[in-house]
């Protein structure tokens, strides 16, 4: 199933109903006109969402299939697979050049000689016990066991939460103990051989680079794409949407590498930028104490009516139509001069600059879901007033969808600047992301205080913001 089937409606607004952030992109029932997703949409990506049962079918099959073209076993081609990535090409390549290193598991060592005693009986190297030949066991390499000890070998190493890598008992041995030898000695152990099969379905998974488990809380979906990019998937059973290439929350145009830095650093500072995720500032203009309670960084002065940027308190007729300053940060050209000091100083102040506005996103993304419920409210008392009916009123929850799609993309441009070499690139980028930000701004103040349903204005705005993500995706978006 392809994401842009996903047909979820975010128009049925019933009293139980909440907003749902992991819809961000299911915008169908917006008014934004719709092409072909395959060739504007640069998020447009094809993956299925699977049950485990349907990916056991889908790994059963490329091992049927290496195992007829090697004429191999089954087990033995699973145990390929699951080496090399269940790559079949590779497999097929490196078995026909040399067939005794490929198959490592199967490499034949000298059994050891101190577990022998008579034809008819072994001495067991683990618990050092004679038994019959027949109480015993072994993989190609011949280092004999008994089955008791491989039953308790095999419980330990499972109980631990190792499976496909179970290896065998003997002394620097490398052989890998494939999953039909395991479950053979597990037949009587029914909670243990079902978390080993557990584990080893995980193992299969997580080693597909195909497959990726969906990160939903106890979800069993599993998505399937043949394009490994860092696109967006969405799971048909619990909407979570999450990056397909890492399976983090999805951080377009930000790349895997880059957000995963990124988080890893403000974790580290957040201590130092402790003083920055405060709700309240002052009015720049007669310094009453205002606290943000909306998603829009276009604030009015309640007492002065002052208008200014939430950001960097300048006023907000300053910043313009065309470009929106405050969102770049103005490197010192002369900082590979200064101290070391004064590098530090310039560093924290650059991390600072990008990850207030970070934070501020996040932010404001939750306080635009109050801003969602007083819509719900103020639309329920004006269709109760027989002011319109509900259809009349759809297109300010779908802006609604639509701007928060939109500030969620914004959201992730701030790491992806940080780490961005000056140059003109980066300018560009800048150049896009402000545009971006002022439209997002525009939509979220016209949001706020919709009072008539002057759909047309909204409908163009929404329009503008998409379309000004939509550009920088498509320019800046590596996958």
């Amino acid at each position: 199933m392809a994401a842009s089937q996903e047909n979820e409606s975010d128009m049925d607004f019933s009293d139980n109903d909440c907003y749902d952030y992991n819809n961000y992109y299911n915008d169908d029932d917006s008014d934004v006109e719709h092409v072909d997703p395959m060739k504007v949409d640069p998020e447009y990506f094809e993956y299925r969402c699977l049950s485990e049962e349907e990916v056991e079918r889908l790994l059963n099959e490329s091992v049927e299939s290496l195992s007829n073209c090697l004429r191999i076993s089954p087990t033995l081609a699973k145990v390929l697979l699951h080496g090399h990535h269940w790559n079949s090409n590779e497999v097929i390549r490196k078995y026909k050049d040399n067939p005794s290193q490929t198959i490592i598991w199967a490499k034949i060592n000298p059994p050891s000689p101190q577990s022998i005693m008579t034809s008819n009986y072994y001495t067991c190297p683990v618990c050092v016990t004679p038994q019959h030949v027949e109480k015993f066991s072994h993989l190609p390499c011949g280092h004999k066991f008994c089955k008791d000890c491989w039953i308790t070998h095999f419980e330990v190493q499972i109980n631990q939460g190792i499976s496909t890598s179970i290896s065998c008992m003997a002394k620097d041995c490398v052989v890998l103990v494939p999953e039909s030898f395991v479950l053979m000695h597990l037949q009587h152990k029914t909670n243990i051989r079902e978390k080993y099969q557990h584990f080893v379905f995980q193992d299969y998974v997580k080693s597909h680079p195909e497959l990726r488990f969906c990160p939903g809380p106890n979800c069993p979906i599993i998505v399937h794409s043949r394009e490994i990019k860092a696109k967006k998937s969405i799971c048909e059973q619990c909407k979570t949407a999450f990056c397909f290439r890492c399976g983090c929350d999805y951080h377009a145009p930000t790349d895997c590498q880059v957000i995963k830095k990124w988080l890893i650093k403000c974790a580290d500072d957040s201590e130092t930028a402790n003083y920055i995720s405060a709700h309240t500032k002052d009015c720049p203009k007669c310094h009453i104490c205002i606290e943000k309670n909306g998603g829009c960084n276009h604030m009015q002065c309640y007492n002065c009516k002052h208008d200014f940027c939430w950001m960097c308190l300048g006023d907000w007729k300053s910043h313009g139509s065309e470009y929106y300053e405050c969102s770049r940060y103005r490197e010192n050209p002369n900082i590979a001069h200064e101290s070391v000091h004064a590098q530090a100083r310039e560093a924290l102040t650059k991390y600072l600059h990008y990850y207030e506005r970070w934070e501020n996103h996040s932010k404001s993304l939750k306080l635009e879901e109050q801003t969602l419920e007083k819509l719900r409210d103020r639309i329920n008392e004006k269709v109760m007033s027989g002011l319109g009916t509900w259809i009349d009123w759809q297109y300010l929850f779908a802006s609604a969808n639509l701007l928060a799609k939109c500030r969620y993309t914004l959201q992730y441009t701030y790491p992806f600047a940080y780490y961005m070499d000056a140059g003109p690139r980066k300018e560009l980028f800048e150049y896009q992301q402000a545009q971006l930000e002022a439209e997002i701004e525009n939509l979220s103040w016209k949001i706020e205080r919709a009072e008539t349903t002057d759909r047309g204005d909204l409908e163009n705005q929404m329009d503008i913001a998409e379309k000004r993500r939509t550009t920088l995706l498509k320019d800046f978006l590596d996958v």
